[in-house]
């Protein structure tokens, strides 16, 4: 049975990431919802400013024009032009007041009705505030059915004095509902732009954590690995201890883990991008006999060969065989069941006699993480993954197949170097390193 461990056990340093990444997340979302906020609040004030300034010009400039067009003669005031000017056509609320000094104004020429103009007391406001002034006042008055409007009053001149007043009325409702349309849009906007900024920040900061999740699972896996490649040898060597063994296999022993140590601190620093892997031309049969040779149950192992030469790391290569060897050991059968190692060009082959793994596992049996246990796929480890690493640092590939007759073939397959073997297998710099 493969398994992996379950989601929800998170290691403490994976799990204070992910809650930075849901801090920046709110941090970024929240940064953008009070810019917008701001920003938002002040296009609402330019606007509700625009277009009070838009209703008064428009309200003023047809009370002054209206002004204009109707006069004083010996007292009397003439109201005829207003029937024909297109600026009085065009009022909403029109109407023209018309006191004598120290008296309330009267009404003259009130369009549509008197009903559209503010109350008594509202117009008496007005009409003091135009002699004060002596200019066109602009106030904000509800007329007496309820409506709220924004009047303009242009005095009209009788001599030297103020005999009338010219008021035009404009309704605020509809530059209100326009106003109140824009306020809607720039919320339902808002807060799709914050819902947008914090999708957008959860990718962004999910992307700047990517290596750091990254580097904690590579720093997580080397150490699993380190342990299931030490823990072998480090049982041996207490054995061998323990029993009082000759010094030559404890010091065999130690040099496997020191090559181990080796090994596995070269592939963690390759990962971290702080080491590049330096393949040299070496002699993969003799590479392969020599790791063999230093299993601690190597009597089982048959090693057939012929010269081949290929460009690799020896330590991490040597680590590759061993593992595919153990792993044979380990779970293809019985204690000391045979298994054949076969080294042809660019080619490895280690075959057991076990019950093999299912067709449909033989993938995962290769990846990180994945554990072996009873069942039909056991015979699987952190071995096989470091096994198929290997294989993808030398440009080659690792796969499992059928044996004939029973069994499983774990291959290792590896680019041929252009020098011929044959041309320098008696010539030696090291374990299975071909001279130059």
């Amino acid at each position: 049975m493969i398994r992996r461990g379950k989601a929800s056990s998170l290691s403490p340093a994976v799990a204070r990431l992910r809650r930075t990444r849901r801090l920046m997340t709110l941090l970024f979302a929240s940064t953008t919802a009070a810019c917008l906020v701001v920003l938002a609040t002040v296009a609402v004030r330019i606007d509700a400013g625009s277009r009070r300034s838009g209703l008064d010009h428009e309200a003023g400039s047809r009370a002054v024009g209206l002004s204009r067009a109707v006069w004083f003669d010996a007292g009397t005031l003439h109201l005829d032009p207003l029937s024909e000017d297109e600026l009085a056509q065009g009022a909403q609320v029109l109407a023209v007041l018309q006191a004598a000094p120290g008296e309330s104004p009267s009404l003259r020429n009130v369009v549509p009705a008197r009903s559209a103009l503010p109350g008594q007391d509202r117009l008496d406001q007005v009409w003091q505030s135009v002699l004060e002034e002596q200019d066109t006042v602009l106030v904000s008055a509800p007329s007496a059915d309820g409506g709220r409007l924004r009047w303009a009053a242009a005095p009209v001149w009788d001599g030297d004095r103020i005999g009338a007043a010219v008021l035009v009325g404009t309704e605020l409702a509809r530059s209100e509902h326009d106003h109140e349309v824009l306020v809607r849009w720039l919320a339902l906007g808002c807060t799709a732009l914050v819902c947008c900024a914090a999708a957008v920040g959860h990718l962004l900061s999910g992307r700047a954590m990517r290596p750091a999740l990254r580097g904690l699972g590579q720093q997580e896996q080397f150490l699993a690995e380190a342990a299931h490649e030490l823990r072998t040898p480090l049982a041996t060597l207490r054995l061998v201890v323990e029993r009082g063994g000759s010094s030559d296999e404890a010091l065999r022993l130690v040099d496997r883990l020191s090559r181990l140590v080796t090994g596995l601190l070269a592939r963690a620093r390759m990962e971290a991008g702080a080491q590049r892997a330096e393949l040299v031309p070496l002699r993969l049969d003799q590479l392969v006999e020599t790791t063999v040779d230093e299993l601690p149950d190597h009597e089982s192992v048959t090693v057939s060969s012929e010269p081949v030469v290929v460009l690799g790391d020896p330590d991490l290569l040597a680590q590759a065989v061993r593992n595919l060897v153990e792993n044979a050991q380990r779970h293809g059968g019985p204690a000391g069941s045979p298994v054949e190692v076969t080294v042809a060009p660019g080619l490895v082959t280690v075959r057991d006699h076990g019950a093999g793994v299912p067709l449909a596992d033989r993938d995962r049996v290769f990846a990180r993480g994945v554990t072996g246990g009873s069942g039909a796929a056991s015979g699987t480890g952190a071995g096989l993954a470091i096994v198929r690493w290997v294989a993808e640092l030398h440009h080659g590939t690792a796969h499992l197949a059928d044996a004939p007759g029973g069994g499983l073939i774990a291959e290792l397959r590896l680019p041929t170097h252009t020098a011929h073997a044959s041309s320098s297998s008696s010539s030696h710099e090291g374990p299975g390193t071909v001279g130059a």
